[in-house]
């Protein structure tokens, strides 16, 4: 039998604790082992029951949640951000978050967020069902990016993205016409994309393959693809041998 997801709810709303640990406790799959209403209680929580799963909410006294979580050591295989403010939905993001729950939410919500936990708790422990799982369900995957625009949080579904450029510390994501940077890395954002629709063909590239018009070779050994807008991009040569063994 399959040991239960440990689990720490952290919240400062005594109800917001109950409503989660209830959630939880329906489903014998995981295990709450501890709660915090604080950041500096957090932290120790988590020093202590070394969870596989927090539930974790933004504006705490003290310390915020994204602070825990950047101190949390160890830190959890997943982390479920509830907040009422979607403000902060591009730093939960770019802390790798499983997800982000915008109170008030639904069981139905809550149980989409605990399922992609799952999966990414199974990967994390190198469960080979993980895979199938994750073909199965879609869980796991990103299926938006919250991004800034004049100011504001926009979630831009990750079907509308055209490729990924990497720029040192940030990723820059082209998508309907437009650039949006992201504070994060191209290889946290590279291992939450569905791999049957983003490639990565450059150091510096991912491609949505259903973005691409034609894909040509420039030499012996190298390609180069044509994107929607016109946008042409190199493959290195590793990933123009992947493209190849794809039968391109």
């Amino acid at each position: 039998m399959t040991p239960a997801i440990s689990v720490v709810i952290v919240d400062d709303e005594p109800l917001a604790r109950e409503k989660l640990r209830r959630l939880f406790e329906a489903d014998r799959g995981f295990e709450v082992v501890g709660e915090a209403g604080d950041g500096e209680g957090a932290i120790r929580v988590i020093a202590a029951t070394r969870p596989m799963l927090v539930c974790l909410d933004i504006r705490l006294p003290g310390l915020s949640g994204l602070d825990v979580l950047r101190r949390a050591d160890p830190r959890p295989a997943a982390v479920i951000f509830t907040t009422a403010y979607d403000q902060f939905a591009v730093s939960a993001f770019e802390l790798a978050a499983v997800d982000y729950l915008l109170k008030p939410f639904s069981r139905d919500r809550f149980l989409a967020a605990v399922e992609r936990a799952r999966v990414w708790i199974a990967a994390a422990n190198g469960d080979p069902a993980s895979d199938r799982l994750r073909e199965v369900t879609g869980a796991g995957y990103l299926t938006r990016l919250f991004v800034r625009e004049r100011g504001m949080v926009r979630p831009l579904r990750t079907s509308k993205v055209q490729h990924l450029e990497a720029n040192d510390d940030y990723v820059t994501v082209h998508a309907e016409g437009a650039r949006f940077d992201m504070e994060i890395t191209m290889a946290t954002l590279e291992g939450r994309l569905d791999p049957a629709c983003f490639l990565r063909i450059h150091r510096r590239f991912i491609i949505n393959m259903d973005h691409v018009t034609s894909i040509a070779p420039i030499d012996g050994s190298r390609f180069e693809v044509k994107m929607r807008d016109g946008t042409v991009l190199g493959v290195s040569r590793q990933r123009s041998r992947i493209l190849r063994e794809r039968g391109c």
